[in-house]
């Protein structure tokens, strides 16, 4: 509790530091302009976050798991590595959707599209990213239900279909991974050389260490554990942040000098395709493609990355889908407020980045350091971190469940021992902890940048989406049907893609990086993907008629190694499971409606620009809600956890009463 309570004191000590910021400050034209992103810090600071940060971190979480292992009677089997036994509470696993959830591009790329877009863009980034959580816990409960001894979504696919199609969509997973993880390091690594001047390819390869350490150790637990801290470290300087915005800065004015400034700014430089130029309206069509491509293809990096199925294997059946609900309704709150705040801050102190620096994602970091000089930094610099590794952490012991459990235990050694396994599984991290930072190094070689990977992962794996969530739900899904909607409409995105780009006039008729980047090549290969996929999956299906007794999948998974509390856990009846599915249905698909429909699309079509008193009430919904959030992601996990911290507490004082001089 102490420690939670240490960390998020920070969020005190930054605010002040941050006013005496503000001391030598005159108008904000004055500090935006002839701002030069690069150097702002020492290099030195650089090291120290990457590598000083990294290593405090893996010691803490390390030390955290062993205290388990002695004081709580957890035993390391393979089983516990890679699902933490099964055994999470909804407090947990909440913290843990939104930090696997919140990667650089959650908070890079939502406030690039402030910067571009406006106040429209916050809104569909987190919008159009929540959904997918929400709404994932209906595949969450569902295999709760019928793959209770599941470690990963692919084993379901394998005992349903066979090995052709598991080889198909372990595919489309381990790309999936790929592309995640390619996000994280190429953000990461482009704040830390924006900021300290410290070498990108270096901080690509580094950043992923401290993660290793304590994945290594912890397994999936660990994970969960770095996933509270990390998140309770993000949302303190989110606060941080909007206090400072919107309380404290005498140069952004409080919420009437936010608005004057941002009216002023679309005067000077209105915004192309939004109502009367403005940047406060919802009424943007830029902002709305982005919208539309961004939930398509945010589809993908939920329903086709183990890391997510990975959570709802390790809570506890009747947490799973209050803490998805809990987990996407909080994540919410992150890049809407901090966008709305942050992404705007730069387009009102007039801060003026080049296109090779938003494509990079540098308008959080610009904006803070012009706001805040070093103390703003250092503070984007410290959350982005947490961002990165916590991710990062999800997305290795997902590819490590991939490869010890479908490749290894399903083709190579299908009698391995729990040892074996752990032995692999330990052997995946370190070997793909290292290859993550090969993997930006040459991204970043061939041009590409955070923005373009974020809004081509629809393209790239969105056709598997509809197709993984009918195994999972359907009895009726055909397995031809739904490898080939896969593939076919893998390639039929690439097609629509490639295709748009070519005829595209302004590009001259050129396929290139700038062309394949454009707003409406990407809007047509992410939608054609998931269409086509979804289409040739549900067609073929019906027409084939096949069916499938859900009751060949138990006998089909098995655990390695058991324990009492995973047997306890999978001893709930049918009705319990039923009523949280039809909760999951009822909870997800209300809050889809209102975020996607009943809240932006009449903003939208009214063509309503913003007046001061609306802004207020839209910056005072986003403070709410992050200030919410907070309070459930950072209380309920120690609320759940109270019994297991007091026992510690308990046998620590029983072992100091027992040893003389201690």
């Amino acid at each position: 509790m102490a420690k939670q309570l240490a960390i998020l004191s920070l969020f005190a000590i930054a605010v002040v530091a941050a006013a005496g910021s503000f001391e030598n400050a005159s108008a904000a034209g004055e500090i935006g302009q002839g701002f030069t992103l690069g150097g702002v810090l020492d290099e030195s600071i650089g090291w120290f976050i990457v590598v000083g940060l990294g290593a405090v971190f893996a010691v803490v979480i390390s030390l955290e798991i062993k205290i388990e292992e002695k004081y709580l009677g957890v035993t390391k089997t393979s089983e516990w590595f890679n699902t933490a036994g099964r055994v999470i509470k909804t407090g947990l696993t909440a913290a843990a959707i939104v930090s696997a959830w919140t990667w650089a591009a959650t908070l890079l790329q939502s406030s690039t599209v402030a910067y571009q877009y406006g106040i429209s863009g916050p809104f569909w980034y987190a919008a159009g990213a929540s959904v997918q959580v929400l709404l994932f816990g209906i595949l969450a409960i569902e295999l709760k239900r019928k793959a209770p001894n599941a470690h990963t979504f692919l084993e379901i696919i394998r005992a349903r279909f066979g090995d052709g199609a598991h080889r198909v969509f372990l595919v489309f997973a381990l790309m999936t991974n790929m592309i995640v993880t390619a996000m994280l390091l190429l953000g990461g690594a482009a704040v830390v050389n924006g900021l300290t001047g410290m070498n990108i390819s270096l901080a690509a390869f580094l950043i992923p260490i401290g993660v290793m350490v304590y994945t290594l150790v912890g397994g999936l637990k660990a994970t969960f554990v770095a996933d509270y801290m990390h998140t309770i470290v993000i949302f303190a300087v989110i606060l941080t942040f909007v206090s400072v915005v919107y309380f404290v800065s005498p140069v952004t004015g409080g919420i009437q000098g936010m608005y004057d400034k941002l009216v002023e700014a679309a005067a000077l430089r209105p915004v192309e395709g939004n109502a009367a130029g403005a940047y406060l309206t919802m009424a943007s069509v830029g902002g709305l493609i982005f919208g539309i491509i961004n939930l398509v293809g945010n589809f993908g990096t939920v329903f086709v990355d183990q890391a997510y199925w990975q959570r709802a294997i390790a809570a506890r059946p009747s947490s799973t889908v209050k803490g998805f609900l809990l987990g996407g309704m909080c994540w919410f709150a992150i890049p809407f407020t901090l966008a709305t705040t942050m992404g705007l801050t730069a387009v009102a102190l007039g801060v003026s980045l080049t296109p090779e620096q938003v494509q990079l994602g540098l308008t959080v970091p610009a904006a803070a350091s012009v706001l805040m000089g070093e103390v703003g930094a250092i503070m984007v610099l410290t959350m982005l971190f947490m961002a990165v590794t916590s991710a990062g952490s999800a997305e290795l012991i997902a590819v490590s469940s991939l490869i010890t459990y479908d490749v290894y235990r399903t083709y190579k050694n299908p009698m391995a021992t729990g040892k074996q396994l752990l032995k692999v599984s330990r052997a995946v991290i370190v070997g793909f902890g290292l290859g993550m930072g090969g993997l930006a190094v040459i991204l970043l070689s061939v041009g590409l940048s955070l923005g373009f990977v974020y809004l081509a992962m629809g393209v790239l794996i969105g056709s598997a989406v509809i197709p993984i969530a009918l195994t999972i739900t359907w009895k009726r899904t055909n397995k031809y049907a739904a490898t080939a909607g896969a593939i076919i409409g893998l390639f039929a995105a690439l097609g629509a893609w490639i295709g748009t780009a070519m005829v595209l006039p302004q590009y001259g008729g050129v396929v290139s990086i700038a062309s394949l980047g454009d707003n409406f090549a990407m809007l047509y290969g992410n939608v054609t993907g998931i269409l086509v996929g979804g289409a040739i999956a549900g067609i073929g299906s019906l027409a084939k008629r096949s069916s499938f007794e859900w009751s060949e999948i138990g006998r089909k998974i098995t655990l390695v190694e058991t324990s009492k509390t995973q047997v306890s856990e999978q001893d709930q009846d049918e009705e319990t499971l039923k009523r949280a599915f039809k909760f999951s249905l009822r909870g997800g698909g209300l809050m889809t409606l209102v975020l996607i429909v009943g809240w932006p699309l009449p903003l939208f079509f009214s063509g309503y620009v913003f007046d001061v008193g609306f802004y207020s009430l839209w910056v005072g919904i986003a403070v709410v809600w992050v200030s919410v959030a907070t309070f459930f992601i950072v209380g309920l996990p120690i609320i759940e956890a109270r019994h297991g911290i007091a026992k510690i507490a308990r046998r620590q004082k029983a072992v100091k009463e027992e040893t003389p001089g201690v």
